[in-house]
């Protein structure tokens, strides 16, 4: 795959305004240039040719959002789990470059952190990899042999790709005696041991799902492509040499960290390309000449409706992208949903992930939305999907079924901005012959999470310098 798949997600955390870790960029070359990556979500046919996979196009419609769902629920454990205090020692320092680099992107494979893949160089000289693009992970790494002589030997043999961090002239571990290791990559599970002074720093994953991985961390260089067809080199990027991996990660080659961290690819490609990042996620069935696409910089938005902005919050529920919503309408009538739940403080509030499918609200919002859409879907047969617990509660039949029956829902944020998606991405095509409202219940309290479904046919802007989340709807024509 010569495009670069990104999971993205995309799950970001919050910008606010005291954020510290952006660090003073200059103005370089090139400036006013973009680089895209291509991001592929799983159930795309693209990833389904790799061989051994079970990634790809699934056997129904129903087995699609049985694994769906069965990702959204380890998402959802994941997000529950990082619920933190706003952070208050960051401010954000000034950024100058205003460099692009844009990123293709399509939906990618579930193991319960992300929905998107892309496809990314690392080292020199430059290796590609499959990796998921994950907006709730701050670390990215690859699948990795340093010391380890009888690591991923099966992989090997079967010439999958497995980095080798000895071959590249570029890789340079991180000390475990340094303040990086024993300060700044705690939060990022570095390990406090260290055994001799020439020790790298070592780290112990464990995902919500289970999945353990154990490595150790250090500086490379990833190369982008511009979109004029260049090569430039981002050096200095921290990634995670993976020798051990108990449970899932079996289709892929690592991961993109896209969350909201100093350390995290997003963070710094950012940095040099513009201070924000951008993706536009299509249809989950569009036809596959139509593609999701992840970009670092500054976007041509000229043709697209006027963009909306509201404002973004980070280190609330690190390292996702929190936004401030402050209400719901139906047909233009605000539901009664009570203050706290839109509160980003007391454990409420919106965060925006691609790596969540469906959407996911908070029970006292939940109910409001469910008893305004009961007329109009009582019009149809009620069913079920049976694909297990977590399932979507209102689904029915489609006979007579016409988009213009559901009334209009809009998302109202604090400031004024307003998200009005179409009516298919919020009563979903959920199996042959079965639509059902994408929204699923989750307890109180927590945040509530608008999914990657709900995202669909719009870019999305994260102006990670100003602390801004623009949209607008767009086509997501992949045009360089």
């Amino acid at each position: 795959m010569e495009s670069s798949i990104i999971f993205i997600f995309l799950s970001l955390s919050l910008f606010s305004n005291n954020c510290n870790f952006f660090s003073q960029v200059h103005a370089s070359k090139y400036n006013h240039e973009k680089v895209k990556f291509k991001l592929i979500h799983r159930h795309s046919p693209e990833l389904g040719k790799m061989s051994g996979t079970t990634l790809g196009p699934p056997s129904s419609s129903r087995e699609r959002i049985k694994q769906l769902i069965h990702s959204d629920t380890a998402r959802l454990r994941a997000i529950s789990h990082r619920l933190v205090p706003r952070r208050k020692n960051f401010q954000v320092e000034t950024l100058r470059s205003s460099n692009l680099v844009e990123l293709p992107m399509r939906s990618a494979a579930d193991i319960g952190t992300g929905q998107y893949f892309v496809s990314f160089r690392i080292g020199s000289p430059p290796r590609k990899f499959i990796m998921i693009a994950d907006t709730g992970s701050t670390v990215t790494w690859m699948k990795c042999k340093y010391k380890c002589k009888t690591c991923f030997d099966d992989r090997i043999h079967h010439h999958e790709r497995i980095f080798n961090p000895k071959t590249s002239r570029t890789f340079i571990p991180i000390p475990c005696f340094s303040s990086m290791c024993k300060q700044d990559l705690a939060r990022s599970f570095s390990l406090q041991k260290c055994h001799r002074s020439t020790s790298p720093c070592a780290y112990d994953f464990r995902y919500s799902d289970g999945t353990k991985v154990l490595g150790i961390f250090g500086n490379d260089t990833v190369i982008v492509r511009l979109t004029n067809g260049k090569k430039i080199k981002v050096p200095d990027v921290m990634i995670g040499c993976s020798e051990t991996i108990f449970g899932n990660f079996h289709d892929i080659d690592g991961v993109m960290g896209l969350g909201f961290d100093q350390h995290s690819f997003a963070v710094k490609a950012a940095e040099k390309f513009g201070n924000k990042f951008s993706y536009c996620l299509v249809d989950h069935l569009s036809p596959s000449d139509l593609v999701n696409f992840l970009v670092f910089g500054e976007v041509d938005d000229s043709t697209l409706p006027k963009m909306q902005y509201t404002e973004l919050f980070l280190g609330i529920v690190n390292p996702y992208y929190a936004v401030n919503v402050s209400g719901i309408s139906i047909d233009g009538e605000m539901l009664a949903i009570p203050s706290y739940a839109w509160d980003l403080k007391s454990g409420g509030g919106f965060i925006v992930d691609s790596g969540s499918s469906l959407t996911h609200l908070v029970e006292p919002v939940f109910n409001q939305v469910i008893a305004a859409f009961q007329a109009p879907i009582s019009k149809f047969k009620k069913l079920s999907l049976s694909v297990g617990p977590s399932e979507p509660e209102y689904c029915f039949g489609d006979v007579g079924y016409k988009e213009s029956l559901m009334p209009k829902l809009e998302v109202h944020f604090a400031d004024g901005a307003k998200l009005t998606p179409p009516v298919k991405s919020y009563v979903i095509d959920a199996a042959e012959g079965i639509k059902c409202l994408g929204f699923v219940p989750t307890r109180w309290p927590g945040p509530s999470v608008i999914g990657n479904i709900l995202q669909q046919n719009h870019l999305w802007e994260f102006d990670l310098l100003n602390g801004k989340l623009g949209f607008a709807p767009s086509s997501c024509t992949f045009d360089d």
